[in-house]
């Protein structure tokens, strides 16, 4: 199971690397690749929550409307004999 954090409607990963001894994750839902660091959970959120900010404002100040996050459901139609 993969732990997660969210903010304004983003949907970020909380994982670990052993080779680099830091904390670190990324945002799902869109295309773009956005991602966070930090060395305990605290900086890990500060980080994310600085990122997505940034990326808002990224967007607002050229004029582009910022990805919004998809759900990851799949929905499976079946037919009743089957």
């Amino acid at each position: 199971m993969q732990e997660t954090m969210n903010y304004k409607g983003y949907q970020g990963t909380i994982e670990y690397s052993l080779e680099d001894n830091v904390l670190h994750g990324r945002v799902l839902g869109i295309k773009s690749i956005l991602s966070y660091e930090g060395n305990t959970l605290s900086e890990l959120k500060k980080d994310f929550e600085s990122l997505i900010d940034e990326y808002l404002e990224d967007c607002k100040n050229n004029n582009e409307s910022p990805e919004k996050p998809y759900k990851q459901n799949i929905v499976i139609n079946l037919e009743p004999d089957l």
